[in-house]
């Protein structure tokens, strides 16, 4: 880390070890791969222009970093979706309902349960969402999900029960 402070080379090797890990966090956030690809472009903008900034806070370097690079994507997701509600596109694949083709090797009923999940998470509130989306997908731990969206380790792991009840029950139904 602090060799990326002296060493704006040195970047890329931070750059490699996480830009999959909050590609997957927008794509998953946004639902589209051209969105996403630009979200973690900013994402990676903005923290090398504060790297300077940065602070080690104690539980380990790269955990700290971690949270930190997490917390810079949940900020830039939430204003591109400001900027999305106040300026609304409609991109040309919306108007011809282009879909990617089926994986011929999935089954029907699997596709159909996965899709149905996929559908109970994103209608989650954005705050359960996104703390199922951190922990299952990102494999954060509960303190960094808390430190990624200003909450107590408690408070994320309430957040994280009540999202998994509810869907649940949205596919109970």
């Amino acid at each position: 880390m602090e060799t990326a402070k002296r060493d704006p080379g040195a970047f890329e090797q931070l750059y490699r070890k996480y830009v999959a890990q909050i590609y997957s966090l927008a794509l998953y956030e946004t639902r589209d791969p051209h969105a996403a690809e630009d979200i973690t472009e900013m994402v990676f903008l903005k923290a090398f222009a504060a790297l300077p900034g940065f602070r080690e806070q104690g539980a380990g370097e790269e955990s700290t970093f971690k949270t930190w690079l997490y917390t810079i994507a949940r900020n830039v997701i939430s204003n591109e979706r400001r900027r999305d509600r106040r300026h609304p596109e409609h991109p040309i694949e919306l108007a011809l309902d282009l879909r990617a083709p089926d994986d011929p090797a999935a089954s029907a009923e699997t596709r159909l349960e996965a899709q149905r999940a996929l559908e109970a998470v994103m209608e989650l509130p954005p705050e359960r969402r996104q703390a199922l989306v951190l922990r299952f997908v990102n494999e954060l731990s509960a303190r960094e999900i808390g430190e990624v969206m200003g909450k107590s380790e408690g408070a994320v792991r309430v957040l994280i029960h009540r999202a998994l009840a509810s869907v649940r029950q949205r596919l109970e139904q």
